[in-house]
This record gives C-alpha cells, structure tokens and sequence, in this order.
C-alpha cells in the first residue's frame, strides 16, 4: 500500500492560533461559543467568506472562559473583526477579546 506524498511546505496552509477570552457572568460549553462566533462570521462575510477562514477552534478551558481560534494567515483580520462583534453565547451577554496571536501552537498555549 502506498501512502499519499505529504505537500511541500511552501504549498501548505499558513495557520496562526489565536488566543481569545470570552468576557461573561457565566461559564460557557464549548459548542454554544462556537455557534456565536460562526454565527457572527457568517453574518459579517457570508457562507462563503467563513468557509475561506478555516476557522477551527482548538482549545477551550470552560472554568478560565480562554480558549485558541486556529485560522489561516489571510483571515486573520476577518475573524478578528467577527470575533468582536460577538455580543451573546447562549442567551447570555458576553463579549470576545483576542489577547494574543501566534504564529505556533506551542507559544498559543503558553499564553492561555
């Protein structure tokens, strides 16, 4: 059996990882935070604008409300502008600020 050739590295994806923190009364679960900054996206860059970020989030800690936004380096301004504009998780009111940006996992999970 053969395995498929891994991509080049001047052909793959440049990501950067940003850490973010959700500022709230309450504690969220990580898929209602996810649904309000895809909403948000959506609503600010349409379907097509958000499936360009390759938004994915990596981690999420629910006691610290922190977390980790992977994206790629085009859309860094994108999700940040849509990040921003996120006003409620869940029915409660809430506000997301990105407190860092990195390059590496490494160094995003230090500053979480």
């Amino acid at each position: 059996m053969k395995m498929a050739k891994l991509l080049k590295p001047t052909l793959r994806e440049r990501n950067r990882y940003l850490v973010f923190h959700a500022l709230s009364e309450a504690n969220f679960d990580r898929k209602p935070l996810v649904d309000a900054i895809w909403g948000s996206l959506i609503r600010l860059h349409g379907e097509l604008g958000a499936a360009k970020t390759s938004l994915w989030v990596m981690d999420w800690d629910e006691k610290k409300n922190k977390g980790i936004l992977k994206v790629n380096h085009q859309s860094l301004k994108a999700i940040r502008a849509a990040v921003a504009l996120v006003t409620e998780v869940d029915g409660k009111k809430a506000s997301v600020n990105v407190t860092y940006v990195s390059g590496t996992l490494k160094k995003a999970r230090e500053k979480l």
